[in-house]
């Protein structure tokens, strides 16, 4: 009797655990659908536009609305260092909707090249701003999601989502293997270090500047700014390292509130 009634004791802790198993997951996967729904118009495609050229808009990378929607958040990294003025480049952003594929004109309000973040100001319009969320209370093992043009133009303006856990909180300074990899750039970081978000989920070039994202919420905690390179640039597309990373969202609203953008 005894050795049945463990049986049966451990047949129904198996399909309660199955059971919580697969309805957590469901769940998730449920939030971040409405979250995605959500979410996706504050998101635009970062590049220049220039009447007479062909093709007329070049994306860099991502960005999305905050603010009062007026607004950009983007990596520094992904403004261009030089604009043909001569023949009418500038900065914008793109996006989708309604079916019909949209580009607003817009400058650059502030930037912050330590840590890589930059803000764009619509020349005119509106977009849904994204609201921002608490980065100091993000915790390693933790869930989130970031939607972005991955590979450029390749794809359209048809932002995509990827999702992993925060799978670790560290320095901003990746450890080089030969001393002739050093810079100035990296030996200021060296002296000086931030922490960044580590994430177990593969972005692309064209994912700077996407946002990170509580997937159940939708509030920002990040903003990502590269990817792991195991090999070479050129393999990056080909043979990604599967690591990412994300600047902490208090350093957008620093310079945000800086320049009294928000």
């Amino acid at each position: 009797m005894g050795y049945k009634k463990n049986k049966l004791l451990i047949k129904s802790a198996l399909i309660s655990f199955f059971f919580f198993s697969f309805a957590g997951n469901s769940y998730s996967e449920q939030s971040l659908a409405d979250t995605l729904e959500t979410i996706k118009p504050s998101i635009v495609a970062v590049g220049t536009f220039m009447p007479k050229r062909n093709p007329r808009a070049v994306f860099l990378g991502t960005g999305f609305a905050a603010g009062k929607g007026d607004i950009v958040v983007t990596n520094a990294h992904v403004i261009p260092s030089k604009l043909d003025y001569e023949h009418l480049e500038q900065v914008a952003v793109f996006y989708r909707k309604d079916h019909e594929d949209k580009a607003l004109i817009a400058k650059v309000a502030a930037i912050d090249n330590e840590h890589d973040v930059a803000v764009l100001k619509l020349a005119q319009g509106q977009l849904p701003p994204v609201k921002l969320g608490n980065a100091s209370a993000v915790r390693e093992g933790q869930l989130f999601a970031f939607t972005g043009y991955p590979i450029g133009m390749v794809l359209g303006l048809y932002p995509v989502t990827h999702r992993g856990i925060i799978s670790a909180i560290s320095p901003n300074v990746i450890p080089m293997l030969r001393s002739q990899q050093l810079n100035i750039k990296l030996f200021k970081r060296l002296q000086d270090p931030y922490d960044v978000f580590q994430l177990d989920a593969t972005a692309y070039p064209g994912n700077s500047g996407s946002p990170l994202y509580d997937i159940t919420t939708g509030n920002v905690i990040g903003v990502i700014n590269k990817v792991f390179v195991q090999e070479s640039k050129e393999n990056v597309l080909s043979n990604p390292s599967g690591i990412s990373y994300a600047i902490p969202i208090n350093h957008v609203e620093k310079l945000l509130k800086d320049k009294g953008l928000y």
